[in-house]
């Protein structure tokens, strides 16, 4: 069986944390890493000529930063897939992210199996969040939601609506539909001979 081989460019303005992911993301059978980037304005070019599976974008860089790269990368035709990858995590950014078509918002110090595991899962089609960023973004939707509007009067909470034709008893539970409601019997065939 054939593994196949993930494409991958790395952007941080860091060189430290570019030859630490490196390092890191080389050692997995499966993924190659074929670019670095120092800057998000690089990476149009680096992809048009190295036709890249993922990249993993840093946010805060000098110049054209990764939030802006990656809506610009995600903007054309046959994009890779973006994770970003950085030590903030702001509501704002995320949610940019999110919207700009990221695949994958994963911070720094997530684990180095995690970051290897995340760069695989987007790269077969499945989106990631690290889990501070998933439970971030689950009270940023909670807070944004309105409120549950509340179950009609005589109803129990958690209650399902009856079959209809059926009647509901004094104490509000459902009853048996009335009689003209209730389906005729079913007329059953005789069970095969053998």
């Amino acid at each position: 069986m054939t593994i196949r081989t993930i494409r991958l460019i790395v952007v941080d303005d860091d060189p430290l944390v570019r030859a630490g992911l490196a390092l890191m993301l080389g050692g997995a059978d499966d993924i190659e890493i074929v670019g670095e980037a120092a800057d998000g304005a690089a990476v149009p070019a680096l992809v048009d000529r190295l036709a890249p599976d993922v990249v993993l974008m840093d946010i805060r860089m000098p110049g054209v930063d990764g939030l802006t790269a990656t809506e610009r990368l995600r903007a054309r035709p046959a994009a890779p897939d973006v994770i970003v990858l950085t030590t903030f995590h702001a509501d704002e950014q995320v949610l940019r992210a999110l919207r700009a078509g990221a695949a994958g918002f994963v911070l720094k110090d997530t684990p180095p199996a995690q970051i290897v595991d995340a760069v695989r899962k987007v790269a077969a089609g499945d989106p990631v969040l690290s889990p501070a960023v998933t439970r971030q973004l689950m009270t940023h939707v909670a807070a944004a939601a309105p409120p549950c509007p509340a179950p009609p009067p005589g109803t129990r909470p958690g209650a399902t609506a009856p079959p209809p034709g059926s009647r509901r008893s004094p104490n509000g539970s459902a009853r048996s539909p009335s009689p003209s409601a209730r389906a005729a019997p079913t007329p059953r065939s005789p069970p095969p001979s053998t």
